[in-house]
This record gives C-alpha cells, structure tokens and sequence, in this order.
C-alpha cells in the first residue's frame, strides 16, 4: 500500500468527493484508510464515566485506498506515486524514496 500515516490525501469517489484530508491510521491487510473528518459516522451512547453526558458522536470510520489519492506537494493536485532509489550519503546505504508521478517531488 502507497499511502501511509500524515500524508494528505483527495477523495476521488464516494459521498466526500473532492474533500482533502490528512491520513490518521492504516490498515494495510484490509487496504483501508481513517482520513481526519471524511466518512463521518454517528455513534449513539449512553452516558458512562468517560462520557458522563452521552448523546451522539461523530467519528471517522474506514474508506477503501482505492477510493483516494494522495496530493502533490508541488501543485497541490492529485497524483499517482512512484518508488525511487536513492542513495544516502552519510551511510552510503540505498533507500527508497516515494516520488510523485506528475512533479517529480518526493513525498516524506
């Protein structure tokens, strides 16, 4: 899976089309994503000692990776992401770098 946690993504299908979020939790095995204020559910509860009031509250739940995509850091318009090596030269090691497929930018 190409989207990780922080990254900022676009809902390209679905009830939230076109609204942008940052990626909050991952479930790689499910391929699905908790993005910060998309896919709002109401969750009814009765009063308890964590929630002494109760009531209805909102939370986020799962939408599926293919129905996202991530934002390009460069233009701000979504993208499709590549692997790039690169090698790092205070240790001389290889790594991989994830790099957007429009710009050429890397993505952290």
């Amino acid at each position: 899976m190409k989207i990780r946690k922080n990254d900022t993504v676009i809902v390209i299908a679905g009830n939230d089309k076109g609204r942008t979020g940052k990626v909050l939790k991952v479930f790689p095995k499910t391929s699905r994503i908790i993005i910060e204020g998309i896919n709002l559910r109401k969750r009814h509860t009765k009063p308890n000692t964590k929630n002494p009031q109760g009531g209805i509250l909102e939370k986020e739940a799962p939408i599926n990776s293919s129905n996202v995509m991530i934002l390009d850091p460069k233009s701000n318009k979504p993208t499709r992401i590549g692997a790039k090596i690169i090698l790092d030269e205070k240790t001389g090691k290889k790594k991989i770098a994830r790099v957007s497929k429009t710009s050429g930018e890397m993505i952290s």
